[in-house]
């Protein structure tokens, strides 16, 4: 008799690989409704006698969403749908959350475009996206600084500017070479990850410096401060594997022994947890990564390049497209069944 144990990840979005656990399962019918999220038929994409892997299909709404296998009826597992907060974007790295719990999101377009709107604001209260921020071209990366206004660089122009509650700017630094992601320390250095490798450090007096070099990126670099002040950097190459680097405060470079596919977005939740979003085809998700631990997937979902942790515990992941809400608890990724 087949049995269903639990389901990886608990957290999906559309396009994401969920893992169905179990024992017993027989070759499963080419039925399109052999496994529903919501009653939403999900594609079978391989099968085994302890585990099925669906692609989660679009369309759900948010919130905890059953999944049931057909030959399993007296079972059911519950997974939690990220909610679409906006959608129409282009995202090359992680979305901001504001103090206030609002988010800011970008339309980063292709190199030198000028699109209409450069930065959108999503209210707290969920409601439709805001215009914020005009004329800024290729904007990239995101980050508030300890004066509690975002800033943001520029690939294009290898600029970072400060952006004021108004949507109006300023030019913060210049010469960056292909700036992208960006991080503060707590003494409010600013730090900005060149795609040619060059990790620059501006300080407060707006002196900047070379921090740190590191190889060269095919794409964006993404950079995240960890609560005992060690810079976390990825940056995609033409390798089969990609790992993390951590650089300590006086700019010594490590890279860490957890490879990864395509490593793009990094951030530390309240407990400083790193995370990392692996963007591999077929692998695509949030990771937890511990020490001493393999990385945890606790988000499933296609083309994802981003994500953020609001100061509620809410989580935000982007794709290159949209990006989803998740209001639980994100400590766990797996899920047990439930009998009806």
């Amino acid at each position: 008799m087949p049995v269903l144990t639990s389901l990886e990840p608990v957290r999906i979005v559309e396009g994401g690989r969920l893992w169905l656990r179990g024992d017993g399962f027989p070759q499963p019918e080419s039925t399109a409704d052999l496994v529903t999220i919501g009653g939403v038929p999900a594609r079978l994409a391989c099968a085994s006698a302890d585990r099925l892997a669906v692609i989660v299909p679009a369309g759900l709404s948010g919130g905890a969403m059953p999944v049931k296998v057909a030959w399993v009826p007296g079972a059911t597992l519950y997974a939690r749908v990220g909610t679409v907060l906006a959608t129409g974007l282009h995202q090359v790295d992680n979305p901001v959350f504001g103090p206030d719990g609002a988010l800011y999101v970008t339309y980063s377009g292709s190199r030198g475009q000028e699109a209409a709107v450069s930065v959108f604001r999503i209210p707290a209260n969920g409601g439709a996206r805001e215009p914020f921020v005009h004329g800024l071209v290729s904007p990239t990366s995101m980050v508030f600084g300890p004066d509690g206004r975002r800033y943001v660089s520029s690939r294009l122009e290898g600029r970072v500017y400060r952006v004021f509650d108004d949507g109006r700017y300023e030019v913060m630094a210049s010469d960056l070479g292909v700036a992208c992601g960006l991080a503060f320390d707590a003494e409010g250095n600013l730090y900005v990850g060149d795609r040619g490798g060059t990790i620059f450090r501006i300080h407060p007096s707006g002196r900047t410096e070379t921090f740190a070099t590191v190889p060269s990126s095919v794409a964006a670099f993404h950079l995240a401060m960890s609560p005992d002040g060690h810079l976390y950097v990825s940056a995609p190459t033409l390798a089969s594997y990609d790992s993390v680097r951590r650089i300590s405060p006086n700019g010594a470079v490590e890279t860490l022994d957890v490879p990864f596919g395509r490593p793009q977005g990094l951030a530390f939740d309240a407990t400083g947890t790193l995370h990392v979003v692996e963007a591999l085809a077929g692998a695509s998700g949030v990771f937890a990564v511990r020490p001493g631990s393999p990385p945890e997937l606790l988000v499933a979902g296609a083309g994802l390049v981003g994500l953020a942790f609001g100061p509620g515990g809410q989580m935000a992941v982007a794709s290159n497209e949209s990006v989803f809400g998740f209001s639980d608890d994100v400590a766990t990724g797996f899920s047990r069944t439930f009998p009806e």
